[in-house]
């Protein structure tokens, strides 16, 4: 069965390995607790999610060496005319949905690893860059993302049940889905004086894709808003990823599982000439994924709140809102 802990007093601690442990009542009370959490507060903590703190450790260390280094190495790795979805993104890039001034971070996107398997969909996806500087870098990204991604497929197979859908309903949907793994850098600010009014790390947001897990951030700042409208803090316990429902899953179930807003807050005064480090895995599907409202989560007591559109077109959206791309 999974923990009774509770993280923060809001967020349930499961344990991927019920799900997987071929005990039918451990399966179902995962998918039970899983779906009762995303069908309120939207975020669990969930471990056995095959990462080690070994790797995690590792991970973190390849990516700080990268930011670390001086800006104009970094911007060899900006990328023109793909809204961001590779390679580097700069300071005072992204703007988050409703707001006028810029997130307090830069970040570096790393997308699906192409293969030679003939799928048409490796045409809409632009390369990877990687930074030779620090080979490091792709080694533990590209793992990451590709154990994220395992992860990701086995909670949705999760939801699909707690659905009521078939279980591999999210399978070919998702197979080499458009996700996105970000290494997130909230650089240090010498002199707060110099922070535009009303700039934080990352103003409050609902994520785009279906789900994202996150692993440990490097310092505290990560907050949810509840239903009450109360702000609570997040933070990772060791061995486990955060996991929440991004805005298109909350499309898809007309609102049933909820996209919870979140933000990360400036630390004090006294810390902002620190660095925090975040690496969260944005989990998409395919472009040409319908996400009209399941019939089985419309009704006269809950009515359809979202227009039809495909997952390509709610992204394209999206960006355009980030700032990150044109009409």
């Amino acid at each position: 069965m999974t923990d009774t802990a509770i993280l923060h007093d809001s967020i349930p601690l499961l344990d991927l390995a019920d799900f997987v442990s071929g005990d039918a009542l451990k399966k179902q009370a995962f998918v039970q607790d899983l779906g009762n959490a995303f069908n309120t507060i939207g975020f669990v903590a969930v471990k056995n999610h095959g990462l080690t703190d070994e790797f995690t450790d590792a991970l973190y260390k390849a990516v700080q060496a990268f930011f670390y280094a001086p800006d104009d190495l970094k911007r060899q790795y900006e990328i023109q005319g793909i809204a961001g979805q590779r390679g580097y993104v700069g300071k005072g890039k992204e703007t988050a949905k409703g707001f006028k001034v810029a997130d307090l971070k830069e970040f570096y996107h790393i997308g699906q690893p192409k293969q030679d398997d003939g799928d048409v969909v490796w045409n809409e996806y632009p390369a990877n860059v990687f930074p030779t500087e620090f080979p490091d870098f792709e080694t533990y990204t590209v793992k990451a993302y590709q154990t994220l991604e395992q992860a990701g497929k086995t909670l949705l197979k999760a939801i699909a049940l707690y659905l009521n859908l078939p279980e591999d309903y999210f399978e070919d949907k998702v197979k080499n889905g458009n996700s996105i793994l970000r290494a997130l850098h909230y650089f240090p600010v010498p002199n707060p004086d110099e922070i535009p009014e009303g700039a934080v790390r990352a103003a409050a947001h609902g994520d785009i894709n279906l789900i994202t897990l996150l692993m440990g951030a490097s310092a505290e700042g990560l907050e949810v808003l509840r239903h009450d409208g109360k702000w609570i803090p997040i933070t990772s316990l060791p061995e486990y990823v955060v996991v929440n429902v991004g805005d298109m899953l909350d499309r898809l179930t007309n609102h049933k599982l909820k996209s919870t807003i979140h933000r990360v807050v400036n630390p004090p005064r006294e810390k902002l000439s620190t660095s925090r480090f975040s690496i969260p895995f944005f989990m998409h599907p395919r472009s040409e994924m319908d996400l009209t409202c399941l019939s089985s989560c419309v009704s006269a007591s809950h009515p359809k709140l979202y227009v039809d559109m495909t997952a390509g077109e709610f992204l394209h959206e999206r960006l355009v809102e980030l700032g990150l791309k044109k009409q």
